[in-house]
C-alpha cells in the first residue's frame, strides 16, 4: 500500500510548543497569583478595620495594616501608607511595588489601595 504524502504523525513541533506555553503559563501563574493572594488579604483587612474603626485611634490602624502588610510578605513603607479620619468618615491608603521575579526578568507590581468608608459610631 502506498503511503499518502508521507505523512506518518510527525507533527511533534505542535505538541512542543503547546507545552512550552503551558510551561510558561505555569510559570506565570505560580509567580503572580501568590502576590495577588496576598495583597487582597490586604485590602480585604484594611475594608475590615475601616468598618469599626469608630474607637481605634488612627495610628494604631496603621500599625495593624502595617503588621498585616509584614504578615504577608509585602514591602509597603510606613512612608506609603496613610490613615486619616474626617469626622464620620476614614480614609486609608497603601501605596507599594511588588517585585516579581522571573527568570531573566523582574515585573514590578505597582499597587495603590484607597478604602474610604463612613465610621459606624454608636
Amino acid at each position: 500500500m502506498k503511503r499518502l504524502g508521507a505523512q506518518s504523525g510527525e507533527g511533534r513541533i505542535g505538541c512542543i510548543i503547546w507545552f512550552a506555553l503551558l510551561g510558561v503559563g505555569i510559570l506565570i501563574g505560580s509567580k503572580m497569583i501568590p502576590v495577588k493572594i496576598a495583597t487582597s488579604e490586604l485590602y480585604d483587612f484594611m475594608d475590615e478595620q475601616a468598618k469599626w474603626a469608630a474607637t481605634t485611634p488612627p495610628e494604631v490602624l496603621k500599625n495593624r495594616i502595617f503588621q498585616k502588610a509584614r504578615e504577608n510578605d509585602l514591602p509597603l513603607d510606613p512612608k506609603n501608607l496613610s490613615v486619616e479620619r474626617y469626622g464620620d468618615s476614614i480614609k486609608m491608603r497603601a501605596a507599594f511595588t511588588v517585585p516579581v521575579e522571573f527568570p531573566g526578568y523582574v515585573y514590578y507590581w505597582d499597587f495603590d489601595f484607597q478604602v474610604n468608608r463612613a465610621i459606624f459610631i454608636f
